[in-house]
């Protein structure tokens, strides 16, 4: 798809399975507390821890009981790590298409301010964020339209272009705001199953990587 870019335009993306794969944080924030953990074999520590979760079981209640280190302390771990993760292919060269043409770049994400901002910075896009919106900093999540608002307020631009992967709460507020809607389609390694309503919340448009943008 091709976008056309100037002074007056914003993209703005929500964060997990969209810009990455949050399956790949959750690995390295486990892969992080089972070495520290210092056990005789890390590796398959964090083989079994990563299978309890993918069983839909508690890792941290296990390694809280193993290793009798508090589930806050774990939790904490899980939080404030800095994660080894990398952006999806076409992320970094739209980001940069971006800012070479004077356009603005937004976040709007679910989660705690240090969580998220770890793994903006991780990603190396920190810096060329112009707006981050994260839920815990206003104490709102998506679909409100408070979130989308902030945006607009914050960069005071004519048109605004919205990627998400979460077509339950991803587009309810840039739709009814006249945002233009890009969804980004699962992998088959969300961590939250997507579901779409053809009927309602459905983005104009839907890619299955950044590689298929064209910024013009």
């Amino acid at each position: 798809m091709d976008i056309k870019i100037d002074k007056h335009t914003a993209l703005v993306f929500d964060l997990d399975d969209t810009l990455y794969n949050e399956l790949e944080f959750l690995k390295s924030a486990y892969w992080e507390i089972c070495f520290n953990l210092k056990p005789k074999d890390v590796y398959t520590l964090f083989n079994f821890v990563f299978s309890l979760y993918r069983n839909g079981e508690n890792p941290f209640l296990y390694l809280s009981e193993t290793f009798c280190v508090p589930i806050e302390q774990l939790l904490n771990s899980y939080r404030t790590h800095t994660p080894k993760i990398k952006p999806f292919p076409g992320v970094l060269n739209v980001i940069k298409e971006v800012k070479k043409k004077n356009g603005k770049l937004g976040i709007i994400t679910d989660g705690r301010i240090i969580t998220q901002s770890n793994k903006l910075k991780s990603l190396g896009i920190w810096e060329d964020i112009d707006c981050c919106i994260i839920s815990e900093s206003i104490g709102s999540e998506k679909p409100n339209l408070k979130n989308f608002k902030l945006v607009e307020e914050d960069l005071k631009l004519n048109t605004y272009y919205y990627f998400g992967d979460n077509f339950k709460k991803d587009f309810i507020a840039p739709l009814v705001l006249g945002w233009h809607t890009v969804g980004v389609m699962d992998n088959g390694m969300n961590i939250h199953p997507n579901s779409c309503d053809f009927q309602l919340n459905v983005p104009e448009c839907l890619i299955r990587s950044f590689e298929e943008v064209s910024i013009i």
